[in-house]
């Protein structure tokens, strides 16, 4: 179901959760590129074009971002925050994907303009369905804003 060139951001640092989120999403036959940055430092990195993504084409941002909160160097709140706060990247699709059940995070996702918080299933067939959903909803039918 490769939707033209669309990219997903997947920030995540547990490689467990990293693998079940890419063998979910190919088990669903969602072939898009997938790029994954293992904490805040590195998804910024790509995002602007600096770093180790240095030069990188910016004109090819991600579709969505799947963003964990619980991250080491920089946290998921500090990304998105850092995202909202940057004319090129303030209107991007940002799902927080999370272990996370703390009302406060919730607040606080919302607060800094997340489009939408996921907590993540344990179990692998409710995670792999969760993927799908938003794979399909974000890829498919979503209609994102002109950039």
């Amino acid at each position: 179901m490769m939707v033209s060139n669309k990219i997903i951001l997947l920030v995540e640092d547990n490689p467990d959760d990293e693998a079940l989120a890419i063998r979910a999403l190919k088990r669903h036959n969602i072939g898009n590129e997938i790029v994954v940055a293992h904490d805040g430092v590195e998804a910024l990195d790509y995002l602007f074009g600096t770093g180790i993504y240095s030069g990188r084409d910016l004109n090819l941002q991600p579709s969505v971002i799947l963003l964990d909160l619980k991250l080491p160097r920089i946290d998921g709140l500090e990304v998105l925050r850092r995202l909202r706060e940057d004319e090129r990247t303030r209107l991007l699709p940002v799902v927080i994907l999370t272990t996370s059940s703390e009302e406060q995070d919730m607040i606080n996702s919302y607060s800094l303009g997340c489009n939408s918080y996921v907590r993540k299933p344990v179990d692998f067939i409710q995670f792999s369905e969760a993927i799908r959903q938003l794979g399909m909803y974000w890829l498919l039918m979503n209609e994102p804003p002109p950039l």
